[in-house]
């Protein structure tokens, strides 16, 4: 079993993934809300691990060449966000990896899954985060 910070990241970057490969080629502002849900600072105006773990997910993914940007908006968003050549053609071509059967897919679960992970504040399991991964490879 993985770690549930390792789950938060694998799903973080599956939420950015969709988000500016379905805006692509178009630069949008990424914002940390859509991707880790809402988060209302403290007092003293610092946001939640979880809040500030989805934004790094976003600038790490930055500094590993997956997706440019700007500038940071504060530690709330990402300015002018678009897919790097190296995400387009990775989202857009097919894994090398053996899958198995597509027929095999689980319907069920697609159904269940895919629009849980197209509406960004539901949250989901890392067993249906895979899933869609699979499901979107295909």
């Amino acid at each position: 079993m993985t770690d549930i910070h390792i789950d938060d990241f694998y799903k973080d970057v599956g939420l950015i993934f969709t988000r500016l490969y379905n805006s692509f080629p178009k630069k949008i502002i990424l914002y940390v809300d859509d991707i880790s849900g809402a988060d209302d600072p403290d007092e003293f105006g610092l946001h939640s691990e979880r809040f500030l773990a989805g934004f790094s997910a976003m600038v790490w993914l930055g500094d590993q060449h997956y997706l440019q940007y700007d500038a940071p908006i504060k530690q709330e968003a990402l300015d002018q966000a678009v897919l790097s050549q190296r995400a387009f053609l990775l989202l857009s071509s097919r894994s090398e990896l053996d899958f198995g059967d597509p027929v095999l897919i689980d319907a069920d679960l697609t159904r269940t899954c895919l629009p849980r992970l197209w509406n960004n504040h539901t949250p989901i399991s890392t067993n249906c985060a895979r899933h869609c991964v699979v499901v979107l490879q295909l």
